[in-house]
């Protein structure tokens, strides 16, 4: 039995470790199969506060974890299949451990980058391969790049990116845009970015310092070309890491973790979900360990709640 069982350690999760740690709480941590989250396929983080150097992004979230674990933090790495929120205490069943059971739990998934799945798109993540302008974009200035997707946050990306990129081509598999009418008009307004639509992505090309450009199909000809750029941003989408939820807590149509406005609170109560598995507008560090202090709180209130009420039978 647990106070609170936090599920995932990225920015979100780790933050609220630190703070139920520090309140003496004594946390239980599960770490799933990407342990820090999507910050450590990040080289360097130069956008959080406190490091006016940069610091490299698995090295960010060794010291969340460190800090947490100063305070009391308990960390077990497994992937929890299945939970039962049903009733309090709350029963989680994790790989490895069996069944576990929680007073509260804090819910720090995470959103996954969906990916292509070409040839040499993995193993350059890092390396020229990106599936975050606003983490990555200055890394670019004055390269050329490319954007795959043709939805909303391709176009946003897009745009952002025309702030360091010299160049940037959108390259779509199909004539058709799936993003607004208005997000289109933004990035067709936009000088800086050229479209290859109608091409299919084949492979990432790269050499021994990183992405040097991408193969497509023209999908009316049949024909295949290399366009040599510095850096590819996949924007095709997350996919927020709650399958294993069931549907018990209240989602928005793209899965996305409901919770009440100015809070971490879901429609189950002692259930909170942070970061970016209830944030798809941001998806920032900064603001995923923003809603992981949130969650601590509200998830220490909800406890002292709880006991004033047992003791006043």
């Amino acid at each position: 039995m647990y106070n609170s069982v936090i599920i995932g350690t990225g920015p979100g999760g780790l933050t609220a470790a630190i703070y139920l740690a520090r309140a003496g709480l004594k946390p239980l941590v599960i770490e799933g199969p990407e342990p820090g989250g999507q910050l450590t396929t990040t080289t360097e983080v130069e956008n959080f506060p406190g490091f006016p150097e940069g610091i490299m992004g698995p090295e960010l979230m060794d010291n969340m974890r460190k800090q947490a674990e100063r305070f009391g933090a308990e960390f077990r790495t497994g992937w929890v299949n299945k939970a039962d929120l049903s009733k309090r205490p709350f029963t989680l069943s994790v790989e490895g451990m069996g069944d576990i059971q929680a007073e509260t739990v804090i819910v720090s998934t995470g959103a996954s980058a969906k990916y292509l799945g070409i040839p040499g798109e993995k193993e350059n993540v890092g390396r020229g391969v990106s599936t975050c302008a606003t983490c990555d974009g200055f890394f670019f200035r004055g390269k050329k790049i490319i954007v795959i997707g043709g939805g909303d946050s391709a176009m946003e990306e897009a745009n952002f990116l025309t702030r360091f990129a010299s160049e940037v081509v959108l390259v779509n598999r199909r004539t058709e845009l799936r993003a607004s009418k208005i997000m289109q008009e933004r990035a067709r307004a936009n000088e800086k970015i050229s479209w290859q639509l109608n091409r299919t992505p084949l492979e990432v090309i790269a050499g021994e310092r990183g992405v040097t450009g991408l193969k497509v199909r023209n999908n009316d000809t049949g024909e295949e070309e290399i366009i040599e750029v510095d850096g590819i941003f996949v924007a095709i989408g997350h996919t927020p890491n709650t399958k294993f939820l069931d549907g018990q807590l209240t989602t928005d149509d793209h899965g996305y973790l409901l919770v009440k406005p100015g809070t971490t609170e879901t429609n189950i109560p002692g259930v909170f979900a942070c970061g970016d598995v209830q944030d798809s507008r941001y998806r920032q560090a900064i603001s995923a360990a923003g809603t992981g202090c949130m969650a601590a709180l509200d998830c220490e209130r909800f406890l002292e709640s709880a006991e004033l009420k047992e003791l006043a039978r």
